[in-house]
């Protein structure tokens, strides 16, 4: 019943390129910037997509950043 009224969550195909986006405008070039990242991930995709995923997304795409 609560699902109705919570915002739609991104799937993983909406959220990678995002989270692209915001690394490469952050300027990140690998997982060591990974504590940069992620406090600005969390505020812009709040609400939007669950922490963990984000987390995740984040370490994949940086980690092949290198």
């Amino acid at each position: 019943m609560l699902q109705a009224y919570l915002p739609q969550q991104l799937s993983e195909e909406e959220l990678r390129p995002l989270v692209k986006a915001i690394i490469d405008e952050i300027g990140a070039a690998g997982p060591a910037d990974m504590g940069r990242v992620m406090p600005v991930l969390m505020q812009r995709l709040k609400g939007r997509a669950d922490g963990r995923l984000i987390s995740q997304m984040a370490r994949d795409l940086l980690s092949h950043a290198l």
